[in-house]
């Protein structure tokens, strides 16, 4: 068994399965060219040991698919084979080696107390504290 992605006539993902091939080619499933195998244990390009807490990269990469596990609303790229989630700010532009979106600006340090929080109108980051979160 494997997970399979299945995407629309856009390319958007609409569901996922963990599946065999051989019952995604018998048809039952929809058109078998509509389903697209993922990697739940991939993700910005790098394949984690199964289980390992904290993520741990493998040693073998050769086992990393299509950038990302795919998930209802990713889109696949047929262009750097992957699937990307959705693009979360106009601003953002795509790695392709990771199949992510990233800011025109990098992420600042985590501090203490805040987390940073994306402004699209400024075009910067934003320290936000727990009170101000909670707000």
């Amino acid at each position: 068994m494997a997970h399979f992605a299945q995407i629309d006539e856009n390319d958007v993902v609409t569901r996922v399965l963990v599946i065999d091939q051989d019952e995604i080619d018998t048809g039952d499933w929809g058109d078998p060219a509509s389903w697209v195998q993922t990697s739940y244990n991939t993700h910005g390009g790098v394949y984690y040991t199964p289980n390992s807490d904290p993520p741990t990269p493998d040693p073998d990469q050769s086992k990393a698919l299509r950038k990302n596990f795919a998930g209802i609303g990713f889109s696949y790229d047929a262009g750097i084979d992957g699937f990307v989630p959705p693009k979360p700010f106009p601003s953002w532009v795509l790695d392709p080696t990771k199949g992510l979106w990233e800011a025109p600006v990098p992420k600042p340090p985590a501090e203490d107390g805040g987390m940073w929080v994306w402004d699209e109108d400024a075009q910067e980051w934003v320290l936000e504290t727990a009170a101000e979160v909670q707000a």
